[in-house]
């Protein structure tokens, strides 16, 4: 299948996604692929909604050292009461990037590619992209968290990429291929 970064306006980016019920030879087939698109694009984490796919999985690479993962089926389970506030920007919401508060440390549970069942503790960064893919999950975008102010300011940038994900929710579409590309100087702040 052609997968492809989906844009703010597209529906499936608003669609609860499904639990992943078999970690089988296709579906890390799929998640391999996610791993790639989120290098390719300069993400930190991408979401299966982001490409199109409705279920409850995200790969991410928060820059700790220690990697990429790939989580699937995650729960929050615990968040602090303290709270930070860092600028986020996201792949489907392109060029924009906004401060964003969120729990400053949370618990979190999740299966692993081998379908072995993580429980950790995260905080600053991780836990700040931990929450971000997860909202991702939910139907939700980081510009959610923002006020109705700041939204009504969005409002012109936000038409303009609703513009462009039409003809991306079309199923032939093809994204162009992005290795001539210039890096992406907010890298690390993409999801």
């Amino acid at each position: 299948m052609n997968y492809h970064i989906r844009y703010y306006g597209d529906p499936v980016l608003r669609t609860k996604s499904k639990r992943v019920e078999s970690i089988d030879e296709d579906f890390g087939f799929f998640a391999e692929q996610l791993v790639e698109m989120m290098y390719e694009y300069d993400g930190v984490g991408l979401a299966a909604p982001q490409v199109g796919v409705s279920k409850r999985v995200f790969a991410v690479d928060d820059g700790t050292g220690s990697g990429w993962k790939v989580v699937i089926n995650p729960e929050i389970i615990r968040r602090s009461q303290e709270t930070e506030t860092n600028e986020e920007g996201c792949l489907s919401v392109p060029e924009i990037y906004e401060s964003v508060q969120r729990p400053k440390k949370i618990t979190v549970r999740y299966q692993n590619l081998k379908g072995e069942i993580v429980e950790e503790s995260l905080e600053g960064y991780p836990a700040v992209v931990f929450q971000h893919e997860t909202d991702h999950l939910n139907g939700i975008l980081f510009i959610d968290h923002l006020s109705v102010t700041k939204r009504r300011l969005l409002h012109r940038a936000l038409t303009d990429i609703q513009r462009r994900a039409v003809p991306r929710m079309d199923p032939d579409f093809e994204e162009p291929h992005r290795l001539d590309a210039e890096p992406n100087p907010k890298a690390k702040e993409t999801f």
